[in-house]
């Protein structure tokens, strides 16, 4: 049999086919046993050992379970997150893996959408303006705003988190894009309020000194009850998992929804400024 040569070094994508390949043949297993292992056909795994194609999450996943690296650090779920965001702050892949897994998710956000909640074309303006900077590639720009709709699918899933979104004033005064950008944000914050396993309220200005928090921050509860939260600042994100330490902040996030205005309110509030758009 004619087996390509590999090269791991020419690319992050060359890199994961080769470790793919490796243990492989280090289990004896043939690319056929290995797609009857994890659902995909003998042609779909050489294409991703020989770089021809990008692994998927399912894929990373379906074969971190037939090889046993399940949450591992060799994990080729967290080798592809380190692919597909490169370009975002060290921390950010890493979190998202737990979002990704997490039964509840409480935001808070400050000057701008969250991600679980924008849309495409919030996305878009927000990712070029990245570009324009020079800060990140068109391809980069691109990826971005498809892992916006990654995230957002995790919403949607047959069992989804209950989602608990707290947004600062100024991300919704703040202008992104045209006033038709802005509007159909509006719509999505309405939308989201109507569903079954979220709320969403808005800190006003006037709370002042109330707010407990001054800085985007999130806070998972994972499946097995065990929380996390996730911060960055200009330069890293921060991912914590000791409890001693996220606890503070999941009282302080309950104290700020109790001294927030209700979700009917804030709803109304969308209402308004979809107006003025």
């Amino acid at each position: 049999m004619n087996i390509k040569k590999l090269n791991p070094e020419s690319s992050a994508k060359a890199a994961y086919g080769a470790r793919l390949r490796g243990l492989r043949i280090e289990r004896g297993w043939t690319q056929e046993w290995l797609g009857i292992e994890i659902g995909y056909s003998s042609t779909h795994i050489s294409s991703v050992e020989t770089g021809r194609k990008l692994a998927t999450l399912r894929f990373s996943r379906s074969t971190d379970r037939a090889l046993g690296l399940v949450g591992s650090d060799a994990s080729f779920e967290r080798e592809l997150s380190r692919i597909k965001f490169g370009s975002m702050l060290e921390g950010f892949p890493e979190f998202l893996i737990y979002e990704g897994r997490a039964a509840e998710i409480r935001l808070y956000e400050v000057g701008v959408m969250p991600g679980l909640l924008q849309t495409p074309e919030y996305a878009r303006v927000l990712a070029d303006s990245v570009v324009k900077r020079k800060a990140i590639t068109p391809v980069q720009a691109e990826e971005r705003i498809a892992l916006v709709a990654e995230r957002q699918a995790a919403l949607v899933r047959d069992d989804p988190p209950l989602v608990f979104a707290m947004l600062d004033e100024s991300c919704l005064r703040r202008p992104v894009g045209s006033p038709e950008v802005m509007r159909a944000q509006m719509d999505r914050l309405i939308e989201f309020a109507e569903q079954p396993h979220t709320v969403i309220q808005v800190a006003p200005f006037d709370m002042g000194e109330h707010r407990p928090f001054s800085l985007p921050i999130t806070i998972l509860t994972m499946p097995d009850r065990s929380l996390m939260s996730y911060a960055e600042s200009a330069q890293q994100g921060y991912l914590e998992r000791e409890s001693s330490s996220v606890v503070p902040h999941l009282t302080a996030y309950h104290q700020l929804q109790a001294a927030a205005p209700s979700q009917a309110a804030s709803v109304d509030m969308f209402w308004q400024l979809r107006k003025g758009f």
